[in-house]
């Protein structure tokens, strides 16, 4: 029995309780990749679910400028008006043909008066320059588009606007700036942008979940080898 005391001493008592703090770590940055898979998964289901689903009109979509709810996101809508091509925007610092580059936002005045932000694409940073941008204009006249609602974006902290260039999609900034009664629950990525020539359209979704799950198991294993080797 005697072998056995040193169970009770305190060198072996602490370095358990360090194990079990590991262990306890373990299982909170488990759950975390757990969760995150989760999140991925709900991602991929909205997607099956709206991406392909009916075109409805804007306003059965949004019944208020400021209507918007995540299960909504990726879902098709009509609208019908026309270009407010003088408004255009570039947002940078987004990926583009596998470099990075701009997304086109263009206001797209609907029949009824109100604005609803179109982006249409987005444009290889070498596409725009300080005297000249070489991508398609948006077309004049009167349009019928299909686009898929998105959520607008906040205001992030050191990416500034600047002139005709923002930092990221905050929709009531770019309300404020087109002086006219807008949307800024949602904004719309463009179903039938050009496919050869800038703006680029935006392809679907990948529906991948990542690596959550054996990230999750990694961390149960480490947890397990811990208390395996402290053992021996």
């Amino acid at each position: 029995m005697n072998d056995w005391r040193f169970l009770f001493s305190r060198r072996w008592v602490a370095g358990l309780v360090l194990i079990l703090v590991f262990a306890v770590l373990c299982h909170v940055l488990a759950q975390w990749q757990l969760a995150r898979r989760a999140q991925a998964q709900a991602e991929i289901q909205r997607v099956e679910r709206n991406y392909d689903a009916t075109p409805v009109d804007v306003n059965a979509a949004l019944p208020t400028r400021e209507s918007y709810s995540a299960d909504q996101k990726w879902t098709p809508v009509v609208l019908n008006g026309q270009y407010l091509a003088s408004e255009e925007l570039l947002v940078r610092n987004r990926p583009c043909a596998g470099a990075s580059g701009y997304e086109v936002l263009t206001p797209f005045q609907l029949d009824d008066g109100d604005v609803f932000i179109v982006d249409r694409g987005c444009v290889p940073a070498g596409s725009v320059t300080n005297t000249a941008a070489t991508y398609q204009p948006a077309p004049g006249g009167e349009q019928r588009i299909v686009v898929r609602l998105r959520a607008g974006e906040p205001v992030v902290q050191g990416r500034e606007d600047t002139g005709s260039t923002l930092g990221s999609i905050a929709l009531e900034r770019i309300a404020e700036r087109v002086g006219l009664p807008a949307y800024t629950g949602a904004y719309g990525q463009l179903d039938s942008a050009e496919t050869i020539n800038p703006p680029f359209r935006f392809q679907r979704p990948d529906p991948d979940e990542g690596p959550h799950l054996s990230y999750a198991l990694q961390w149960y294993v480490f947890a397990a080898i811990a208390f395996v080797a402290y053992g021996w």
